[in-house]
Formats: C-alpha cells, sequence, structure tokens
C-alpha cells in the first residue's frame, strides 16, 4: 500500500534505490523536499502535499443488508470531501463469480479521484459477504444486492441520492442494465464488457469445437437436478481439456493473474447458478433504459460476451447512449495496458451525467 502513496509523490523509485545502494536517507531530503526523514526511529513523515495534487481518495470497509445478509463493500470518499457536501456516487460489483479485489480497485479509486463517492461490493454468497450456500450467482439475487447497495449509498452522509450510477462487467454488465431500466434511481449506467444473451453464447461455443464442454456442463446439470438437496459445484476456469464454466485459456490466465489478490475467491460456482445462466437474455431490457444515459464498453476479440450480439443489444438501446469499442478480448480492459483504453471515458461518463 504505502509503495503506492509514495510513488503518488515520485518518492519511491528513489527510496528503493538508495536502500539498494547503501546511501544515506539525508540526501532524500534534496531530492524530494516535501519529505522529511526521522533517522533515529527511519519513519516516512510527509509534508502536506502542494495545492495542485489532489488528496487521495479514502477508503473503508463496510456492509450493508440485502434480503437478511450482509454485503462487504469498500466504500471511497473522495480526498477533497468537506463535511456537509452531497456527491454523486458509483455503485460497482464483478461479474460471474468474481469478487472486489479482482481489478475493481483500478476502477473505483479512478471514479473516486475523479471526486466520485463509490461502494464496491461482493454480493451475497461470495467473498466477504454472508450467505450459503457459498458461490452462488443468481442474476435476480445480484441485481437485488444492485437495488440495496443504491439503497445503502444513498443514505450516506457523504452522498446526493439524486445522482447516483452503477457500474458492472461482464455477467453483472448484464445486470446493471436490467437494474438501470426498472431502478430510475439510476441517473448513469457504465456497462463493461456486459453479458447479453448466455445462450447465444453457448450455442456459439458449440459451434466452435467445444461441443465436450458444453455436453459436460449438461451433465452436471442432470447431476443437480437428481440430487436436489446437494449443493453440486463446478470450476469458474480450469486448465485446457478440463470442464470449466468459462473455458479456455485465456479466462484461465486472467484468473490465474488475479486470484492472489483475492483471497476470499473461490474457483467454483453452484451448477444451480449454470442453471440460472441459461434463462439470461437482458436484450429486453435495453429499449426501456432510456433516459437513463448508457455507456456501452465493447472488445472486438471478446469470446465470452460476443461483441456483434452486443452491438445490436446496443442499437435498441434509446438516447443518451455512447458505444465504447476497443481492440481486445474479454478480459483485456481490468489492468494495462488495455485499461487505460476505456478507464478516461468510462470516469467521463459519471462525471458529466452525474454532475451537480
Amino acid at each position: 500500500m504505502w509503495h503506492k502513496i509514495l510513488a503518488k509523490f515520485g518518492v519511491f523509485a528513489s527510496v528503493t534505490r538508495q536502500r539498494r545502494t547503501g546511501q544515506r536517507w539525508d540526501s532524500l531530503r534534496s531530492a524530494h523536499p516535501t519529505l522529511r526523514v526521522n533517522s533515529e526511529v527511519k519513519l516516512l513523515m510527509f509534508e502536506p502535499p502542494p495545492a495542485s495534487i489532489p488528496p487521495l481518495p479514502l477508503r473503508r470497509d463496510v456492509q450493508f443488508e440485502s434480503a437478511g445478509l450482509m454485503c462487504a463493500g469498500w466504500y471511497y470518499v473522495p480526498g477533497d470531501w468537506r463535511p456537509g457536501e452531497r456527491r454523486a456516487a458509483v455503485v460497482m460489483a464483478h461479474g460471474w463469480g468474481g469478487v472486489k479485489e479482482m481489478s475493481l480497485a483500478n476502477f473505483a479509486q479512478a471514479f473516486a479521484a475523479a471526486g466520485l463517492v463509490v461502494l464496491v461490493f461482493d454480493y451475497r454468497f461470495l467473498g466477504a459477504s454472508q450467505g450459503e450456500p457459498r458461490q452462488q450467482v443468481i442474476p435476480r439475487q445480484q441485481r437485488l444486492d444492485y437495488r440495496n447497495a443504491i439503497t445503502w449509498i444513498s443514505s450516506q452522509p457523504e452522498v446526493d441520492a439524486e445522482r447516483i450510477g452503477i457500474w458492472g462487467t461482464s455477467y453483472s454488465g448484464g445486470h446493471v442494465l436490467a437494474v438501470a431500466a426498472e431502478d430510475r434511481r439510476v441517473k448513469a449506467v457504465v456497462a463493461h464488457v456486459p453479458a447479453i444473451d448466455h445462450r447465444d453464447t453457448v450455442l456459439r461455443w458449440l459451434r466452435g469445437g467445444l461441443g465436450r464442454q458444453v455436453m459436460q456442463g449438461a451433465g452436471l446439470i442432470v447431476r443437480q437436478l437428481l440430487q436436489p438437496h446437494r449443493a453440486v459445484t463446478a470450476a469458474i476456469v480450469n486448465t485446457p481439456g478440463r470442464f470449466a464454466t468459462l473455458p479456455g485459456d485465456e479466462a484461465y490466465r486472467w484468473q490465474c493473474q488475479a486470484a492472489p489478490h483475492a483471497p476470499a475467491w473461490r474457483n467454483e460456482v453452484t451448477v444451480r447458478s449454470m442453471l440460472a445462466a441459461t434463462r439470461l437474455d437482458v436484450r429486453r431490457y435495453l429499449p426501456r433504459i432510456a433516459p437513463t444515459p448508457l455507456l456501452m464498453m465493447i472488445g472486438n476479440r471478446d469470446t465470452y460476451c460476443f461483441s456483434d450480439v452486443q452491438r445490436r443489444a446496443f442499437a435498441s438501446a434509446g438516447e443518451p447512449k455512447k458505444l465504447l469499442e476497443c481492440a481486445g478480448g474479454h478480459f483485456d480492459f481490468y489492468d494495462e495496458p488495455g485499461l487505460s483504453q476505456v478507464l478516461p471515458d468510462e470516469t467521463q461518463w459519471f462525471c458529466r451525467h452525474l454532475a451537480a
């Protein structure tokens, strides 16, 4: 954590370099006038940063209730917030089986640095949130969690309840389209590589050579139906040749990269979640989102949420709306170098449409 703060002021590289070369800590004073060094206890202390550098956002752990269970979240307040102010806010959650530690801070920190209050949360049954059976991913339940998150953040003293936006990615990208169509408390929405029609995706996987994987999934669903009192689970990602609900090397590599930062993440979902996914189709919600402003971000090489399906869904939405299409696959935009292709537009969308 501290290396990020030091890097914000251009200090970390110099401190690290001088540690390695044995240079005296005293020499840091001349290189970094905002840094004072106490040579007796080796503490780094900062003078107030220059006025041109905005204060860092503050983050704290929070909980809110959803259907009798507690959802865990991160609550970001802009560093320049002052008591009595009411700021616009954004509610965020991850996609299929994902938890908040899996790259969502990249977006939340940027939104908060732009002056927005942000809530990033784990759905019930996942991550740090309560609920049994664990690893259950049911669209109607997760959309209810979004609505309860909106209710919670609207009651916070830092937030203007009339300026709430929602952000979702992949599976939750579909959720936010549905929530925005039905909940007029939402004043702006960003759908990041959204899932539109899961049945279409499965049919394309069948035609694309993943027939064995699809049949293995169907077998698991039959097994669950025959054992209704048992929570059968399936892997989210897996090595080549083994069944996964997100098949392929791209998903496997990204999840392996993200998992070390997310100790509460588990590489499984309930088979009931797979059954619920077969009914996922949010196309009917798109025409009902307007007049809420919609930004849809898509990747032109996405093999999990296909871009032609996304474009057709977007075309059915009313104004105001914007389609942001970038070169890359489904997982290319959570971290750099793809992140910088999308983050400015997504941040600007919220700032523009949630302005006072």
